[in-house]
């Protein structure tokens, strides 16, 4: 299955609707085309089961779509686009 990111610029965060209508959630602060990615949150019902994963995906897949680069702070978003080298270009210089 597929999952989609929205872009929320009004309250500077990405959501991502998981299984049983459970939300994931990615903050940020914003520089230009920048986006200093802050905060991550997986609900606590779905934690443990790879769904940080599959919200990292769906976030960078909607920036990458709409131009931006980032700068990850969250140490879980720093460690996932550490160890996904495929990422690694949304990297702001």
């Amino acid at each position: 299955m597929t999952y989609q990111a929205i872009h929320h610029p009004m309250e500077k965060m990405f959501t991502v609707v998981l299984d049983q209508g459970h939300e994931a959630k990615v903050t940020y602060s914003q520089q230009g085309m920048v986006l200093h990615l802050e905060y991550s949150e997986v609900p606590e019902a779905l934690r443990g089961k790879g769904y940080g994963g599959t919200m990292m995906e769906a976030v960078l897949h909607a920036i990458e779509q709409e131009g931006f680069t980032v700068v990850p702070k969250c140490s879980y978003i720093k460690h996932y686009m550490d160890t996904h080298k495929d990422w690694a270009h949304l990297k702001a210089n």
